[in-house]
Protein backbone atom coordinates (compact mmCIF):
# COMPACT_ATOMS: atom_id res chain seq x y z
CA UNK A 1 0.00 0.00 0.00
CA UNK A 2 2.90 2.23 -0.15
CA UNK A 3 1.45 3.85 -3.66
CA UNK A 4 -0.77 5.87 -1.12
CA UNK A 5 1.97 7.49 0.77
CA UNK A 6 1.59 10.96 -1.00
CA UNK A 7 -2.08 11.16 -0.46
CA UNK A 8 -2.76 10.05 3.00
CA UNK A 9 -0.36 12.72 4.04
CA UNK A 10 -2.12 15.26 2.21
CA UNK A 11 -5.12 13.90 3.57
CA UNK A 12 -3.54 13.68 7.03
CA UNK A 13 -2.25 17.05 7.00
CA UNK A 14 -5.79 18.27 5.99
CA UNK A 15 -7.50 16.56 9.09
CA UNK A 16 -6.71 19.32 12.08
CA UNK A 17 -9.18 22.20 12.32
CA UNK A 18 -5.92 24.44 12.99
CA UNK A 19 -4.57 23.80 9.61
CA UNK A 20 -7.71 23.92 7.51
CA UNK A 21 -8.44 27.43 9.28
CA UNK A 22 -4.29 28.21 8.79
CA UNK A 23 -4.58 27.39 5.16
CA UNK A 24 -8.28 29.30 4.90
CA UNK A 25 -6.16 32.38 5.79
CA UNK A 26 -3.22 31.66 3.65
CA UNK A 27 -6.31 31.95 0.72
CA UNK A 28 -6.08 35.31 -0.08
CA UNK A 29 -2.31 35.34 -0.66
CA UNK A 30 1.51 34.74 2.38
CA UNK A 31 1.00 35.95 5.71
CA UNK A 32 3.40 35.77 9.04
CA UNK A 33 2.97 33.89 11.62
CA UNK A 34 2.22 36.95 13.93
CA UNK A 35 -0.73 37.48 11.92
CA UNK A 36 -2.01 33.78 12.60
CA UNK A 37 -1.46 34.93 16.15
CA UNK A 38 -3.68 38.12 15.95
CA UNK A 39 -6.17 36.81 13.94
CA UNK A 40 -6.64 33.29 15.66
CA UNK A 41 -5.70 33.94 19.41
CA UNK A 42 -3.09 30.87 19.18
CA UNK A 43 0.23 30.53 20.59
CA UNK A 44 3.27 31.09 18.34
CA UNK A 45 4.45 27.63 19.01
CA UNK A 46 0.96 26.07 18.02
CA UNK A 47 0.95 28.19 14.75
CA UNK A 48 4.83 26.99 14.20
CA UNK A 49 3.66 23.39 14.66
CA UNK A 50 0.56 22.70 12.26
CA UNK A 51 2.86 24.95 9.45
CA UNK A 52 5.52 22.33 10.47
CA UNK A 53 3.11 19.79 9.59
CA UNK A 54 1.70 22.04 6.09
CA UNK A 55 5.13 22.18 4.89
CA UNK A 56 6.08 18.66 5.29
CA UNK A 57 3.06 17.78 3.11
CA UNK A 58 4.41 19.73 0.89
CA UNK A 59 1.22 21.96 1.07
CA UNK A 60 2.95 25.84 2.18
CA UNK A 61 6.14 27.14 1.85
CA UNK A 62 8.02 30.01 3.43
CA UNK A 63 10.06 32.96 3.24
CA UNK A 64 12.30 34.97 5.41
CA UNK A 65 12.21 38.51 5.74
CA UNK A 66 13.85 40.18 8.18
CA UNK A 67 12.32 39.01 11.69
CA UNK A 68 8.93 37.50 10.05
CA UNK A 69 8.62 34.37 8.14
CA UNK A 70 5.68 34.75 6.00
CA UNK A 71 3.88 31.63 4.74
CA UNK A 72 1.86 30.72 1.61
CA UNK A 73 0.66 28.14 -0.39
CA UNK A 74 2.32 26.06 -2.93
CA UNK A 75 -0.17 23.73 -4.08
CA UNK A 76 -3.25 25.96 -4.83
CA UNK A 77 -5.20 23.19 -6.02
CA UNK A 78 -5.63 22.10 -2.51
CA UNK A 79 -8.51 24.28 -2.03
CA UNK A 80 -10.13 22.69 -4.66
CA UNK A 81 -10.12 19.43 -1.98
CA UNK A 82 -11.03 21.47 0.39
CA UNK A 83 -14.14 23.19 -0.91
CA UNK A 84 -14.75 19.78 -1.89
CA UNK A 85 -14.73 18.45 1.56
CA UNK A 86 -17.20 21.42 2.57
CA UNK A 87 -19.30 20.52 -0.56
CA UNK A 88 -19.58 16.85 1.17
CA UNK A 89 -19.89 18.20 4.15
CA UNK A 90 -23.14 19.86 3.01
CA UNK A 91 -21.26 23.33 4.92
CA UNK A 92 -21.55 26.11 2.67
CA UNK A 93 -18.13 28.35 2.27
CA UNK A 94 -17.32 31.19 4.76
CA UNK A 95 -15.57 33.07 2.53
CA UNK A 96 -11.41 33.73 2.85
CA UNK A 97 -10.06 34.54 6.87
CA UNK A 98 -7.83 36.72 5.03
CA UNK A 99 -8.83 40.02 6.73
CA UNK A 100 -6.52 42.07 8.68
CA UNK A 101 -6.39 41.83 12.27
CA UNK A 102 -6.22 45.36 14.17
CA UNK A 103 -3.90 44.06 16.47
CA UNK A 104 -1.39 42.35 13.80
CA UNK A 105 2.13 44.33 13.93
CA UNK A 106 3.72 42.31 10.87
CA UNK A 107 4.70 44.39 7.80
CA UNK A 108 2.12 43.41 5.62
CA UNK A 109 -0.70 44.56 7.92
CA UNK A 110 0.74 47.72 8.50
CA UNK A 111 1.01 48.62 5.12
CA UNK A 112 -2.51 47.54 4.66
CA UNK A 113 -3.86 50.05 7.68
CA UNK A 114 -1.50 52.72 7.04
CA UNK A 115 -2.97 52.75 3.11
CA UNK A 116 -6.91 52.35 4.48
Amino acid sequence: MDEFTNEITLIKALSHPARLAILESLRGGEACVCHMEALFGWRQAYISQQLSTLREAGIVADRRDGWNIFYRVIKPEIYEVINAVYSASGRAFLGSLAETPANCTCPNCKAELTIS
